[in-house]
């Protein structure tokens, strides 16, 4: 059976990366992204150019109707076979210090960054249920675990997922569907260039990670990659960062 996966905010960095990634796997792509659609069309390029096969999906995660629009006409369209791997990657950034922070900085991150992830998660997982086998990988931060100035709204965003991975792995060990979280640290992404001209000084400084670079985003697609892959059947619940030493 062809394995299906799903991929939010795929159009670019570590969601592009992961795309491709595990469309070199062998599963068809679910190419979600908000509105970049050139972007998205690069995506798909790229993917094709390997042998690969994906579809573009727009839609918002952070509007409920909008995902259940998306989605519902997806499952229509395949009556007898179901989404085996959601990645939870869709993500923004919207810095400020917590004084200054209006309430909807704070509503628009928690809404795309965690609200998106229930959205997406509740309407997939039903079928990796009756199939007794999925995977999904939700993408935090590095934030989430040590916290970064300026950061409230993301870093509770994320922090949250975390809570909240663990939580439904329990719920979901029995019927064979694993839930990991990715913790990335700095990587060469247009998002990491945003963050950084919040960060203070030090730890803008390649020197305070110790392996003295950022990470790539292919080195996190590998890692999704293989929480994707039956060779982490065992795997569940668990939160595993990818940041140089960083953490």
């Amino acid at each position: 059976m062809k394995r299906y996966a799903l991929v939010t905010g795929a159009s670019r960095g570590i969601g592009r990366a992961i795309a491709v990634e595990l469309a070199k796997d062998g599963c068809s792509i679910l190419l979600n992204y908000k509105s970049n659609h050139a972007a998205a069309e690069e995506t798909l390029r790229l993917i094709e150019a390997t042998g690969g096969e994906a579809e573009l999906m727009p839609f918002d995660v952070s509007q409920p109707d909008a995902v259940n629009a998306a989605l519902d006409k997806w499952f229509s369209a395949h009556p007898d076979e179901y989404i085996d791997v959601l990645v939870n990657n869709a993500g923004i950034v919207d810095d400020e210090i917590m004084l200054l922070m209006e309430p909807e900085q704070w509503h628009r991150v928690i809404d795309v960054n965690l609200n998106g992830f229930f959205y997406c998660t509740r309407r997939v997982i039903e079928g990796m249920v009756e199939n007794h086998h999925g995977r999904i990988v939700n993408i935090s931060s590095i934030a989430g675990q040590k916290g970064h100035p300026g950061q409230v709204n993301y870093a509770a965003a994320k922090a949250s997922l975390i809570g909240a991975t663990k939580a439904l792995a329990t719920e979901l060990a029995t019927k064979q569907v694993t839930v990991n979280a990715v913790s990335p640290g700095l990587v060469e992404t247009d998002m990491a260039e945003k963050v950084a001209e919040y960060l203070p000084e030090r730890m803008r400084d390649i020197n305070s990670i110790p392996m003295r670079r950022l990470g790539k985003p292919e080195e996190v697609a590998y890692l999704v990659s293989f929480l994707c892959s039956n060779r982490a059947d065992y795997i569940s619940g668990q939160v595993i960062g990818i940041n140089g030493a960083a953490l």
